[in-house]
């Protein structure tokens, strides 16, 4: 059986490689990008089961990329990292399919379940 194929976007390198292999040991295939233009090319290309996406990156923010996403892709499942939860943001974001609005956390944080879980619910949707 393949493994679910997990898109992670995020502007911080260590964050991302952290969370890469963080992903990767929980037994997912992990592609990692920096931005969103990135992302967007990967989901065109590739065929990618779930997006992790962080909501604040310069240029392309979180939010912006999503909706470039669902112009051409409206079932992928969708979770979004975030450093600063602004009510808005949910919303907005919720509106474009989300199915988890996540706190940034760093290695050691208890959110970590969070994830997982939210990881769990993307795979039997």
């Amino acid at each position: 059986m393949a493994k679910t194929r997990i898109l992670l976007v995020d502007d911080e390198k260590g964050f991302l490689d952290i969370m890469k292999q963080r992903i990767e040991f929980w037994g997912y295939e992990v592609i990692a990008v920096s931005n969103g233009k990135k992302a967007i090319n990967v989901v065109r290309k590739r065929k990618t089961d779930i997006v992790i996406l962080d909501y604040m990156m310069p240029g392309m923010d979180g939010v912006s990329t999503l909706k470039e996403i669902r112009k051409f892709n409206s079932h992928i499942s969708v979770i979004m990292f975030t450093a600063y939860i602004d009510e808005r943001a949910v919303i907005g974001a919720e509106k474009l399919g989300v199915i988890a609005f996540i706190p940034k956390f760093n290695a050691g944080s208890s959110a970590e379940s969070k994830l997982k879980t939210a990881l769990q619910m993307a795979e039997k949707k």
